[in-house]
């Protein structure tokens, strides 16, 4: 579901992806020193509707599926975990690409790396979303280092946050995010307009527009949508009237070019706003942990949030790094040395 709505045009753009009683689920991809994950899925639901379709990962009859109830103060959960275990990588990359889940909307994709440094073994994990919004531009653009950490944290973490002792400074810095990704949110809609609306023109063989003129002048267009919003009025209303058009391109050109300028609203539209259901990833790494852009949770195991904010104008990569000493060759070096001051020893002794 959409965490967050843009209120300046949100009766137009944003349409919730799926109900509120969507399914929960988590992803849980444990590597091992070979390659293999073995990747567990838990899914819960307030309803006995647990079909593929219906949730947001991938997985078929050949996981291992258990199915069970629980009760709780009268309120019943439809429970699903589901295990299998995968020879590399690229064994659930195949499955990302016949997926057939609720998410199968977006391109995603797992990535596994070993290097050997002698006294240790270097490991890399990754889930990576790819990028869904051609257009537009990355959030970080528009947020800090804080902004940012805050944006991309889980649900959880922001709740703990904004009801501990320091409430007053991460509501004012929720607020901060909430308005500076609105801001992202509109620029990436407006510039992703008038790109597509230049290719369409372009395509048509157009003229008495200058497309260089309008991209320098995309600004302009992103205030009159403010401007709208500031005025009480109605984006969808104002647009199929036709007054943003007139006001940014001239009123014959918006009569000449309106086809164009509703299709490429419509393209970028659906390409912004994702109809994506929102799960969380967790990785165990083998041996010690040494680098992650994740978070850790109450279990003391990495996690991410996904969400559909997350790789719209960018790809979400949640990875993590670990290290695993090479016992044997601490062995080898150790009797490597051995050998050599034995042999210094006994050389110094016959010369002796």
């Amino acid at each position: 579901m959409k965490q967050k709505r843009l209120k300046l045009i949100v009766t137009m753009i944003l349409v919730l992806a799926g109900s509120c009683n969507e399914p929960k689920s988590v992803v849980t991809n444990i590597i091992h020193p070979d390659g293999s994950i073995t990747r567990k899925i838990e899914i819960r639901n307030s309803e006995n509707n647990l079909s593929l379709s219906n949730v947001q990962i991938p997985y078929d009859s050949t996981w291992i599926i258990r199915d069970s109830i629980e009760i709780k103060n009268g309120d019943t959960t439809w429970v699903r975990r589901a295990e299998k275990l995968f020879s590399s990588a690229e064994e659930i990359n195949s499955d990302y690409k016949n997926d057939s889940s609720y998410n199968r909307g977006v391109t995603r994709r797992t990535a596994f790396s070993r290097k050997f440094r002698w006294f240790h073994t270097d490991f890399r994990f990754a889930e990576i979303i790819e990028r869904k919004f051609t257009y537009g531009y990355p959030v970080s653009d528009f947020l800090n280092h804080e902004e940012l950490t805050w944006f991309y944290s889980p649900e959880t973490v922001k709740g703990k946050e904004i009801s501990g002792p320091d409430s007053l400074k991460f509501k004012a810095l929720s607020d901060s995010v909430d308005k500076k990704t609105d801001k992202w949110l509109i620029n990436s809609l407006m510039s992703g307009w008038i790109d597509e609306f230049a290719r369409l023109y372009n395509e048509k063989g157009g003229k008495g527009v200058n497309i260089d003129s309008l991209k320098a002048r995309e600004g302009e267009l992103v205030k009159i949508v403010y401007e709208i919003d500031n005025t009480g009025g109605n984006f969808d209303s104002l647009w199929n009237q036709g007054y943003v058009i007139n006001r940014f391109i001239g009123e014959a050109n918006a009569v000449k070019y309106r086809e164009e300028a509703d299709s490429a609203l419509n393209r970028v539209m659906s390409d912004l706003f994702v109809d994506f259901r929102n799960y969380n990833v967790k990785m165990v790494m083998p041996g010690r942990l040494t680098a992650s852009n994740g978070f850790i949770d109450s279990s003391q195991v990495l996690m991410w949030p996904v969400a559909s904010d997350y790789f719209l104008t960018g790809s979400y990569e949640m990875w993590a790094e670990s290290k695993v000493p090479n016992r044997w060759a601490w062995i080898v070096s150790g009797l490597f040395i051995l050998f050599v001051f034995t042999a210094i020893a006994l050389t110094k002794k016959e010369k002796g």
